[in-house]
C-alpha cells in the first residue's frame, strides 16, 4: 500500500492524497474541513466505447442493475440506507467511464462507503432484475427519443464517427437492449469491474487515513483485493476514433428544427485544450458570445444557441447547437459558417479573449464550490489523466493562452471537414451545401 500527497493545499484545506491498495485499487481524497458533508464516487474505467456489438448498451444496463441487489442488501435497502440519513445516491455512464456516487453528512461516511462498495463489487445481476430493468431502460430510451434537442447530439456523434462504439448511443438501442441477456451482462460485469480499473474518490470533511481504512475493509469483505495487480493506466486510444464528414437528417414533424454543426476536436490530454476552451467561450459559450449575439440578439432567429467541446482519450468534438424555426435553418447555418470563417481568418478581438478567459476561469472556480464537484474532479482526473493540476495551475494555464495560440487552434479545428446533424420537418431536403 502506497500513499502520495498530490497537492499540499492551504491551511489544511484542499489537501489531495492518493493511496493505492493491493489489487490496484486507488483511493483519492480532498479535504474540505469547513463543510459538513462528504461526497463519495466509485469510478470504473469502462464506458459505452468499450462495448462490442453484442454488448451494446451493457455498460448503462449495469448502471441500473447494480442498484437492484447484492447478497446483503436488496434494492430497497440500498436506497433506504442512504436516503434514510438524508443523503442522495445515483450513477451515470459516459463513453469512457462509469461513476456510482453518493453525498451524505460527514458523520455517515462509513455507511456510504460500505453501501457503494457493496453495490460496485457484489451485484447479483439477478435474471428477474434484468427483465424488470429492461423495461425501465426502454422507457428511458423512449423519453430520450422524444426530446429532439437530445437526439440531435446523438445523431451528430453517429454522423461524425459512424457505426462505431464511440459513435453509438450510450443507452443502446431498443433492439440491442431487447437482445441483451443476463449471462452476457454478467460476463461483462465480471470482466471489467475490477480493482485495477477502479478509483474511489472522496471529498469533504474527512481524514484520508480513515477513508482508506473504510474502503479497504469494504473491498476486503467482498474478496476482491487479493493479488499485486497494478492500477490500469489512463487509456490513450479506443475504437471508433476515425471521423468522417457528412449530413445526417432525421425527418420529424417538429415545431422547431434542431441542428448540430461541427467537427472533431482534440484529445483530453492535448496541451491546446485551454486555448480551445477560450475559443469556444468566445465563439458560443454564453450570452456575450459571437454566435449568441449574431443569431439571437441581433436577428432573433433562435432561442437556444451555443457551441461546445467534448474530449476523449484520443479524439474530441467541437459543435454548434441551434434550435430554430424550420423556415430559418438556412439563415442560421449561413451565420454559423460565416462566424466560424471570420474567427479562422481574423482571430478573436482582445476584448473577446479577455471575456473568454474570464468565463473559463469563473466557470472552473464556481463549479468547485461543493463536495460533489470536488469529488468528481479528483476521481475523473485520477482515472483519465497522468497528473492532477491544482486549481491555481489550471487558472494559470488559461490566463497564459495567447492570441497566436487561439489563431492556431482555430485554423486547425475549425478548418476540419464539417459534419451536420438536423432534426426537423424536411423530408429529403439536401443540406450538403451547409458543409462544403
Amino acid at each position: 500500500m502506497t500513499t502520495t500527497t498530490l497537492h499540499a493545499g492551504r491551511d489544511g484545506a484542499g489537501v489531495v492524497k492518493r493511496t493505492t491498495l493491493p489489487g490496484g485499487l486507488r483511493v483519492v481524497t480532498e479535504t474540505m474541513p469547513t463543510v459538513r458533508s462528504v461526497a463519495v464516487g466509485m469510478w470504473v474505467g469502462i464506458g459505452s466505447r468499450d462495448e462490442a456489438p453484442e454488448h451494446m448498451g451493457a455498460t448503462h444496463f449495469l448502471e441500473h442493475l447494480l442498484f437492484k441487489g447484492t447478497p446483503t442488501r436488496d434494492a430497497m435497502e440500498i436506497s433506504a440506507s442512504i436516503e434514510g440519513i438524508g443523503g442522495e445516491i445515483n450513477a451515470f455512464t459516459a463513453k469512457e467511464y462509469t461513476c456510482y456516487y453518493a453525498r451524505v453528512l460527514d458523520e455517515d461516511l462509513p455507511i456510504v462507503v460500505d453501501v457503494l462498495a457493496d453495490v460496485v463489487t457484489s451485484s447479483l445481476v439477478d435474471p428477474e432484475d434484468v427483465e424488470s430493468e429492461r423495461g425501465v431502460i426502454l422507457e428511458e430510451i423512449a423519453m430520450h427519443d422524444d426530446d429532439p434537442s437530445d437526439v440531435v447530439h446523438e445523431q451528430f456523434a453517429a454522423a461524425l464517427y459512424g457505426d462505431s462504439p464511440i459513435g453509438r448511443p450510450i443507452l443502446g438501442t431498443v433492439d440491442s437492449i431487447n437482445t441483451l441477456g443476463r449471462d452476457r451482462i454478467a460476463e461483462y460485469y465480471r470482466r471489467y469491474y475490477q480493482p485495477p480499473r477502479t478509483v474511489v474518490s472522496v471529498a469533504g470533511n474527512i481524514r484520508h487515513e480513515e477513508v482508506v481504512e473504510l474502503v479497504a475493509r469494504a473491498y476486503e469483505r467482498a474478496g476482491v483485493l487479493a493479488g499485486p495487480a497494478a492500477s490500469a493506466p489512463p487509456r490513450t486510444s479506443g475504437p471508433g476514433a476515425e471521423s468522417r464528414s457528412g449530413v445526417r437528417l432525421l425527418d420529424r414533424p417538429t415545431e422547431q428544427a434542431n441542428l448540430v454543426l461541427g467537427t472533431t476536436g482534440i484529445a483530453r490530454t492535448d496541451d491546446r485544450r485551454f486555448a480551445l476552451g477560450v475559443l469556444n467561450a468566445a465563439l458560443g459559450g454564453g450570452m456575450s458570445s459571437r454566435l449568441f449575439q449574431e443569431i439571437r440578439e441581433k436577428r432573433g432567429l433562435a432561442y437556444s444557441v451555443y457551441s461546445y467541446t467534448s474530449a476523449y482519450a484520443d479524439t474530441g468534438q467541437f459543435g454548434i447547437y441551434v434550435g430554430c424555426l424550420p423556415s430559418k435553418i438556412d439563415d442560421v447555418l449561413k451565420i454559423c459558417r460565416d462566424e466560424v470563417s471570420r474567427v479562422v481568418a481574423d482571430g478573436l478581438t482582445e476584448e473577446e479573449i479577455v471575456r473568454g478567459k474570464g468565463q473559463m476561469r469563473g466557470g472552473l472556480v464556481l463549479g468547485l464550490e461543493d463536495t460533489g464537484s470536488r469529488m468528481s474532479r479528483i476521481g475523473k482526473n485520477e482515472l483519465v489523466y497522468d497528473e492532477l493540476l491544482s486549481v491555481d495551475e489550471v487558472l494559470a494555464r488559461i490566463e497564459a493562452v495567447t492570441a497566436r495560440e487561439l489563431s492556431e487552434i482555430a485554423a486547425d479545428v475549425l478548418n476540419r471537414p464539417l459534419t451536420l446533424a438536423v432534426i426537423g420537418p424536411y423530408g429529403d431536403k439536401d443540406f450538403s451545401h451547409a458543409i462544403t
